[in-house]
């Protein structure tokens, strides 16, 4: 469940596995001290200044879906650039942002899976069907915060995933749903321990015949369902080297398969990904990391005309390569200082080719590409004095964009375009700074200001996208992304197990890039002066017993500052960005009896298109969970999605719509 974070809460002091960790989960030093292994480096005490949420492991295992970013979507202000999930959605367009800063293909927040950046190095969408919610322990969402010790890329905020531990990992575990449209879903794990350490071997399967994402009125004989099949496996390994030290690894692979709208209009994303860790808890703290990715992506488009092959995305290859050194000297007890270095390299390329949609022969071949880069360095400070806690830090950061390039050839091979772009690069100086006052043990009082950046996406530089019938296109010219930011909350207890949060900001993100309307068919990604969102948020946590209360609420206005060639959009609303939203779950769990949960989620009318033209309205929809224990071991679980079978638009092109997910239902086993 969400969960504001104050300094009453013992997770604060501690890394945020401890949250489902509490008890020892590995060898005792000398002294008989407890030694938290597989997790990284203690929270500084200055942590909730920016005003964090978190979601445990049982809320990550207990949504009617299964799936990690509807999840999410309990903080309110969570959004994608479809309001669809990985199941109906391209994965291109599963870009994350908060606080209403404008849809986005590309992520505007910074997704971190034990503190490894988990976006495609070419797209930067998060691959939402590599993550299950049974292989974590907890999440972090920061609202805003700019970039601080955690990299570039955090101009929207920070969600960090933390793998499960020792303790939330039993030696065997398994699940199987069966759903609606024939729906399948299988996933299990094993984890012994090894030595002082232990491993976990997970896998995870699921497809199913889909939904018709087309409105009735507008399916024609080639409409099809939103078929999808996708499958991950991941090894994590923690081995302690001594009573303070440990190294983690972990690798995953997944594929991912789906069709959208019409047969023949097929995507798919594939991964491979590794990283190894090495934490050390003694007076010198030193968290080290480096990482490897190779993903690809293709993507079939189809005409809504003559229901023909018009573009083949076959091959987008793309490799992202890491790596982070943070060491916490020692400075004394009122002091948290962290000093380190972070350095993150992107480089892909784009082959397609485009069919005529009368004769199916091949028009065109392209090629394009490049790489990105980024290194920088980082110096930040917690301070505590008496009941005030002041955090502030500074980073620089050199950044690169090179070797891009675009080729096209006729259908013939000759030459139709053959340029290579310019090499930029430049020094991108950010800073934070905050403030946390525990006014008394049931209220704290906070304020933080902050600044960021994102370099544009290889996709945003290089690859031009359709949906049919409109195109937008790339722009290599693209510049920087900057952030600054001002907030100031309050963080209440005013009975004994419950938790109210209150925030106000104000952001606004220079040089947003959005996807700019030249003619009814056709845009272009393009720079636009600023857009500025300030709004409220409000979140609420309950427990009396067995029952609990989770609620969380966001009113963000937003608008669009531009000039020039784009004058013409000035005040309007950024697309896909709504002005309210908010979610709330109760839950009924009774210690070792059955479960019963119910969660409501609101999302506002928001724009299609930069023009504000095309509106998808608001939509209000209710899921459920039964879980029912048969044995100490297994229980039989139920799950409805959209109990009511609400309507929800996810696209709205001229009156061409999409449909996000109707009415499901799910019945399975689970042991553990």
């Amino acid at each position: 469940m969400p969960r504001p974070i104050s300094l009453p809460l013992i997770a604060l002091m501690l890394p945020i596995p401890a949250l489902a960790q509490q008890a020892p989960s590995g060898p005792a030093d000398a002294g008989g001290d407890i030694v938290v292994i597989g997790a990284g480096l203690p929270l500084p005490p200055g942590t909730s200044a920016y005003g964090s949420v978190v979601i445990d492991r049982d809320r990550l295992t207990d949504e009617a879906s299964g799936r990690v970013e509807n999840v999410l979507k309990d903080v309110a202000g969570f959004q994608q650039f479809r309001r669809s999930d990985s199941r109906s959605a391209n994965p291109s367009a599963q870009g994350i942002t908060l606080r209403s800063l404008g849809g986005n293909a590309s992520s505007r927040t910074l997704v971190l899976l034990d503190g490894v950046p988990i976006a495609d190095p070419f797209f930067g969408y998060i691959p939402f069907t590599s993550l299950s919610g049974d292989r974590l322990g907890a999440v972090r969402v920061t609202r805003g915060g700019g970039s601080g010790p955690f990299g570039a890329g955090a101009v929207a905020g920070t969600v960090e995933l933390v793998s499960a531990g020792r303790d939330d990992l039993p030696l065997a575990s398994g699940e199987g749903f069966y759903g609606s449209n024939d729906a399948m879903s299988l996933s299990g794990a094993i984890s012994p321990d090894l030595g002082g350490g232990f491993a976990t071997l997970s896998g995870k399967f699921e497809r199913g015949d889909g939904f018709f994402t087309t409105p009735p009125a507008q399916r024609v004989p080639a409409t099809a369902r939103a078929r999808y099949r996708d499958w991950s496996a991941g090894l994590r390994a923690v081995a302690p080297l001594d009573a303070q030290t440990d190294l983690q690894f972990r690798g995953t692979v997944f594929g991912d398969n789906r069709t959208l709208r019409f047969t023949g209009a097929d995507s798919s994303s594939e991964g491979q990904d590794a990283s190894v860790r090495l934490v050390h808890r003694g007076d010198w703290q030193v968290d080290a990391l480096a990482y490897v990715q190779a993903r690809n992506f293709t993507n079939k488009v189809i005409s809504a005309t003559n229901f023909r092959l018009t573009l083949d995305q076959r091959n987008t290859p793309s490799t992202g390569l890491g790596g982070k050194i943070e060491i916490r000297p020692p400075v004394g007890p009122d002091h948290v200082l962290r000093i380190g270095v972070d350095a993150r390299l992107a480089e892909g390329g784009l082959f397609e080719d485009a069919y005529s949609g009368v004769t199916g022969l091949v028009t065109a071949r392209r090629n394009a590409g490049g790489r990105t880069s980024t290194i920088g360095a980082f110096l930040e400070d917690d301070w505590s004095i008496g009941k005030l806690v002041l955090t502030g830090g500074v980073r620089g950061d050199r950044w690169t964009i090179t070797d891009g390039f675009y080729r096209e050839r006729g259908a013939a091979g000759l030459p139709i375009a053959n340029n290579d772009f310019a090499n930029r690069d430049g020094f991108e100086g950010t800073g934070r700074v905050g403030a946390l006052f525990h006014a008394s043990n049931a209220m704290a009082f906070r304020a933080a200001g902050y600044t960021g950046f994102r370099l544009p996406t290889l996709n945003e530089l290089y690859r031009p996208f359709v949906v049919f019938p409109i195109t937008t296109q790339a722009n290599e010219n693209l510049g920087l992304e900057k952030l600054k930011g001002v907030e100031a909350g309050i963080d209440v207890t005013p009975l004994p197990g419950v938790k109210i949060g209150v925030t106000a900001f104000y952001n606004r993100l220079d040089d947003a890039i959005a996807n700019v309307t030249i003619s009814p068919i056709l845009r272009q990604r393009r720079n636009v002066d600023a857009i500025v969102a300030k709004g409220v948020e409000v979140t609420a946590d309950m427990r009396f017993g067995a029952v609990s209360f989770d609620a969380s609420y966001a009113f963000s206005d937003s608008t669009v500052q531009t000039s020039g060639s784009s004058a013409g959009l000035d005040g309007f609303t950024p697309a896909q960005s709504p002005r309210h939203s908010a979610s709330a779950t109760l839950g009924w769990a009774p210690l070792g009896g059955p479960a019963l949960s119910a969660t409501l989620r609101y999302v506002g009318a928001q724009f299609e298109d930069d023009l504000e033209k095309d509106v998808l309205p608001d939509a209000l929809t209710v899921d459920a969970t039964a879980r029912m224990p048969m044995t100490k071991h297994v229980s039989i679980i139920g799950r409805v999605e959209n109990l009511f079978d609400e309507t929800v638009v996810t696209r709205n092109a001229g009156g061409s719509m999409d449909y996000g997910t109707p009415q499901t239902f799910w019945i399975g086993v689970r042991f553990n």
